[in-house]
């Protein structure tokens, strides 16, 4: 797949990105996320510095990340956990249903 240079804009400065092909619009979208966060950051006076700011930003977007990945698996493994009872009790009727047959 061929890569696009895009430019975006971060912390107000511009940055030149190799990008696949067709996903132009995901990286602008993601450049634009996270350049709001790190204003965020800026704008509440409470870190100095650009290097720390975008650090702050990242630690924060990394603990968003870590908390819904944790409560995605939380929530997936509940799903997996009543498919796995609800497959039990198919089970159990399709046996009762067969010795009921004989």
């Amino acid at each position: 797949m061929s890569s696009n240079p895009i430019t975006v804009q971060i912390l107000d400065k511009e940055y030149r990105i190799a990008c696949p092909a067709g996903e132009e619009e995901a990286l602008r979208e993601s450049a634009t996320f996270l350049n709001n966060r790190i204003m965020e950051v800026r704008e509440s006076g409470k870190v100095i510095g650009p290097d720390r700011i975008t650090v702050m930003a990242a630690l924060n977007l990394a603990h968003e990340f870590l908390s819904e990945r944790s409560e995605y698996q939380q929530y997936a493994s509940n799903i997996n956990n009543r498919v796995r009872t609800l497959h039990e009790r198919i089970d159990s009727a399709i046996r009762s249903s067969n010795q009921l047959e004989l």
